[in-house]
């Protein structure tokens, strides 16, 4: 994901095109220092190490995903790994946190314990470290002006603090017709005087979207598929329009508590840890596998995804958050919601919102299209027979033995 490191660090285009998000002294650094958060939005890809050794590298929350063909003898070589994984035959990714050579894949990275400061002294660095971000938020890093950026956004809190970074940037939201997020995003961006395009999805493109993100993601389960697809289309129609470069707020629901299950932890199956937390920290460590599958959809629509909230300022800070900062029965992402204050309107800082596949009812349509093709409820895994069923029509998916 971008990040500003190349006016941090100077630029070395040679270099920037092999390696992604930070520039190679700032990635030595890192592994001389095992420093999980050197400062950006992430990095990955090959670098040189300081003893000449060739290496791919990925940061530890994984924010640039690196694949690299599974059966490779030297993953380094040119034509071993990629930025995306349509480019290779096998693709397996290289770990959050990972240097790999061809001698050894070790794991250089993790994220720091968290620990809980005192709630007003950590409510302040989130406070900072949030208008931080957002104020670099990508714009500006690479061009003089923020005319090639545009905003996901659904209405919520996140999507509008990333908002509030780019205040001339045109925001889209994508669902299917009477859809709670584009009804959300539509409310939110009145109250934000912003400008907001609406991308309608309808069965056809639902059909068509199917077998591009699964071919980008590597997913062809229902979930994944029902929350990538509409990140393609607001992608595809922000790309369309001339941006290149897509503001998210992705990251905000792992690092600062918006998932119920870390409300009351000890008490929900969902998770291991008993504490709020540590259901935090739980479910912040599958940030990697999402953002594969995020960041592919994105790309794959021809734009380059943004996320300043993922920005290793924001990451250390909610690292500090106590959990009566994070969520409680009666409240969830509260130290983010407060960071908001002053920077979007009450009614959007307080806005409750719909997991995106929910939202935007791409889910209930897949389960739709599903049913009028044959593949009923009663079935077990409907849908995703379904999915398969359209991959295999798209050739995107091979036959199975028995099906030949």
């Amino acid at each position: 994901m971008a990040s500003d490191d190349a006016a941090l660090d100077g630029d070395d285009s040679l270099e920037r095109d092999s390696l992604h998000g930070a520039t190679p002294e700032r990635v030595r650094r890192a592994i001389r220092d095992s420093d999980p958060l050197p400062g950006g939005t992430g990095f990955g890809g090959y670098v040189d190490l300081a003893d000449g050794t060739p290496a791919l590298v990925r940061d530890v929350l994984g924010r640039v995903p690196v694949f690299v063909e599974a059966a490779a003898a030297d993953p380094t070589t040119d034509e071993a790994w990629a930025f995306d994984r349509r480019a290779l035959a096998e693709p397996r990714p290289v770990p959050a946190g990972t240097v790999l050579t061809a001698a050894n894949e070790r794991r250089v990275w993790t994220l720091p314990d968290s620990r809980a400061d005192a709630a007003a002294a950590a409510q302040t660095d989130v406070d900072e470290a949030i208008r931080g971000s957002i104020a670099a938020g990508g714009v500006g890093a690479d061009s003089d002006s923020g005319d090639d950026v545009a905003v996901a956004f659904s209405g919520g809190v996140d999507s509008a603090i990333v908002a509030a970074g780019a205040p001339d940037a045109p925001c889209y939201v994508a669902g299917f017709e009477g859809c709670h997020d584009v009804a959300a995003a539509r409310t939110a961006a009145a109250a934000m005087d912003r400008e907001l395009h609406e991308v309608r999805i309808d069965h056809d493109d639902l059909r068509a979207a199917v077998p591009a993100v699964a071919a980008a993601t590597g997913r062809t389960n229902p979930m994944d598929l029902a929350i990538a697809v509409p990140l393609y289309c607001t992608a595809r129609a922000a790309a369309a329009d001339g941006h290149d470069r897509l503001l998210l707020g992705q990251g905000a629901d792992e690092l600062f508590g918006g998932y119920s299950k870390v409300v009351e932890p000890a008490d929900d199956r969902r998770v291991e840890a008993e504490t709020v937390r540590g259901a935090r920290d739980e479910t912040l460590r599958t940030l990697p596998a999402q953002i594969e599958r995020d960041v592919g959809a994105i790309r794959a629509a021809g734009i380059e995804p943004v996320t300043p909230l993922l920005a290793d300022r924001v990451v250390a800070a909610a690292l500090r958050l106590p959990g009566s900062l994070l969520a409680t029965p009666d409240e969830r992402k509260i130290a983010l919601r407060r960071a908001a204050e002053g920077m979007v309107p009450e009614s959007v800082r307080t806005a409750e919102k719909k997991a995106v596949q929910y939202g935007t009812y791409v889910s209930r349509e897949l389960d739709r299209l599903a049913r009028q093709a044959g593949f009923k409820r009663r079935m077990d895994d409907h849908v995703e027979r379904y999915v398969e069923s359209v991959l295999l029509e798209s050739g995107s998916l091979e036959p199975s033995a028995d099906e030949r």
